[in-house]
């Protein structure tokens, strides 16, 4: 006979709402600092025993709670942020269903001590502990809010054993606070495990802030980005190839400063790294996305780590060429530098407009946030034809900036050969070290995309045709695609049922060898048919091109050519690494060949 229907107790509902808010102490400890934010805190001090099992105590110095709400703080779906369906729809703090300290309260002892600012009489401060029936008791405080939990789990054992140790749960809480401190540069946070002080960071601009998290490697090795379209905004820093990773674990993106995993920006960023990136490496970034909170959906996930933008397509398409554009930087370029204040509404640069160098100075602080309760910063609201207009500025080509011929090139002046590999050239700083291959892959492989972009690639008829031989597979290839092979610059026909002739190939691979270049052109033919070549696959297909056509090892270059190959680096978008993500040169600076050879000492 099945089971009649029955209300659910008011304890179980809230033990069951704490499954989906609260499943480890990071869980915990994430809603109390986003509370402790929304209250307007300079300064938040948080305590943990045992990784945050034990005791979690979160301080701040914040608006406070009147005595007469504190019980009603500890009830479900109870908040101050939203009050109807036009606050859900454009919320602006980080906290606003109502449900994390109901629910903590359901799983585990919370206390919370509270007093509003500018409060009189001889006791401001009141303390409430979370059991039922309990009554607000004075309390010293100064100002602020203390919220402490202690025992996780201490009435619903089953899910305690599902715990990890205490140092895997404190590395989860010490990740939490990172992800937070870093949308929050201007707001002093301090972390003890087991009253040992594990971290302290002073109020600092997101540069700063992003220093002490991230590290001066990161920055070192990052280029930074403002861009802006209407009312969206997307800047941060991206990390050059160079920095990738092993793991995701460096990648930190924000929608509205709340850090979030969402698959339509990480593709977008995948996307703007796909030819810088070698083989299974990962980017690192840190990136802050502002739009309007009308155009974003935050309520989709319990744990409000997954947004659902109103126009998908296009907060993809402004990401992606944004983050492009930064990292397409010629080396030539001026660097590009992050104003300290009011940064004026800038696109990202057009293809050919130098924006960038590979080696960019420790640029100023960003333009920093509003503070305070509410204190996410949006324009007027953004359509679909500002993204279009971003993206449009994006991708059109405008005139070369002429560079400063007075000044000495990035890459210096070629000296010498190393075994037929690397060139070495001498600069301001000391010695520069270029793969040659590397770099002229890079080279070609932009010029053919920008040939085929415009629909432009010019052929160059061979003096002497290259014959060769292939299968009768290549032969039917080669007659059947006659006029694809054509547009891509080669002219290739038949000689017999197993030979083959080459009479023209594209002006940019002239130094290549004829027959290598049309075996590489009809394998890839065979393999993914002529639509993907000349659409999805194009890119894949035009790096293999320039792999083909790149200058060999072992050749040997004059001086000229050598110096006409670095100034072709300087000039060209990603130079700094090859199609493959490999860097294509190195700098050592005077410094540090002093520092080996001891000098000075």
């Amino acid at each position: 006979m099945p089971a009649s229907i029955q209300l659910l107790p008011d304890l179980l509902i809230s033990q069951i709402a704490a499954g989906e808010v609260v499943d480890r102490p990071a869980s915990v400890l994430k809603e109390l600092l986003e509370n402790a934010l929304d209250a307007g805190s300079r300064s938040i001090d948080i305590q943990l025993e045992d990784g945050g099992v034990r005791l979690i105590r979160v301080s701040d110095d914040g608006e406070g709670i009147a005595r007469d709400q504190l019980a009603l703080a500890l009830t479900r779906h109870a908040t101050s942020k939203i009050g109807s369906l036009v606050d859900l729809e454009r919320v602006g703090t980080l906290g606003f269903r109502g449900e994390a300290l109901a629910s903590v309260a359901a799983v585990a002892r919370v206390t919370l001590t509270s007093r509003q600012r500018g409060g009189e009489g001889p006791a401001h401060a009141w303390r409430l502990a979370g059991e039922t029936g309990a009554q607000p008791e004075p309390a010293a405080l100064p100002a602020g809010t203390v919220v402490e939990m202690r025992d996780l789990y201490y009435n619903t054992p089953a899910r305690r054993k599902f715990l990890r140790s205490a140092n895997t749960e404190f590395a989860h809480c010490g990740e939490t606070v990172r992800r937070i401190a870093l949308a929050h540069p201007e707001v002093a946070f301090s972390l003890s495990h087991n009253g040992r002080v594990n971290l302290h960071l002073a109020p600092a601009d997101l540069r700063a802030r992003a220093a002490v998290i991230l590290g001066d490697d990161f920055l070192g090795e990052s280029r930074p980005l403002d861009a802006h379209a209407g009312s969206l905004r997307v800047f941060g820093y991206c990390a050059l190839p160079t920095y990738s990773r092993a793991r995701a674990d460096a990648q930190y993106c924000y929608v509205n400063r709340r850090f979030v995993r969402d698959r339509l920006l990480a593709h977008a960023l995948r996307e703007a790294y796909a030819d810088l990136l070698h083989g299974s490496r990962h980017p690192a970034y840190c990136l802050f996305v502002d739009i309007d909170p009308a155009l974003v959906d935050v309520n989709v996930h319990p744990q409000k780590t997954e947004v659902r933008f109103r126009d998908s397509r296009a907060v993809h398409q402004f990401v992606f060429h944004a983050v492009e554009r930064a990292l397409a930087s010629p080396l030539s370029a001026a660097p590009f530098a992050l104003p300290a204040e009011s940064p004026p509404a800038i696109a990202v640069a057009p293809a050919d407009e130098p924006i960038g160098a590979s080696r960019v100075p420790d640029p100023p602080a960003m333009r920093p946030w509003p503070t305070g309760q509410g204190a996410l910063h949006v324009g007027e609201r953004v359509g679909r034809d500002d993204y279009l207009a971003f993206v449009r500025s994006a991708r059109s080509p405008e005139p070369e900036t002429p560079a400063c011929e007075a000044a000495e090139p990035l890459l210096g002046y070629a000296l010498a050969q190393l075994h037929g590999v690397y060139v070495l050239a001498q600069n301001s700083q000391g010695l520069v070290i270029v793969d040659m291959h590397a770099a002229h892959e890079r080279i070609l492989y932009e010029k053919l995309k920008r040939a085929f972009d415009e629909r432009q690639v010019a052929a160059q008829r061979l003096l002497i045709p290259a014959v060769f031989a292939a299968d009768p597979l290549d032969v039917a290839a080669a007659e059947e695609h006659a006029a694809a092979l054509e547009q891509l610059g080669f002219d290739l026909a038949p000689m017999g049922p197993r030979q083959l002739v080459v009479r023209s190939v594209p002006a940019l691979l002239t130094a290549a060898d004829p027959a290598a270049l049309a075996r590489a052109l009809l394998g890839e033919l065979r393999e993914n048919g002529v639509s993907q070549i000349l659409t999805t696959r194009q890119n894949e297909f035009l790096a293999s091109l320039a792999c083909q056509g790149a200058v060999r090892a072992r050749r040997l270059l004059s001086l000229a050519e050598m110096n006409a190959l670095l100034r072709q680096m300087e000039e060209t978008e990603r130079s700094g690494h090859c199609n493959h993500g490999r860097p294509t040169w190195m700098q050592i600076s005077m410094t540090d060949l002093d520092r080996q050879f001891l000098r000075g000492r």
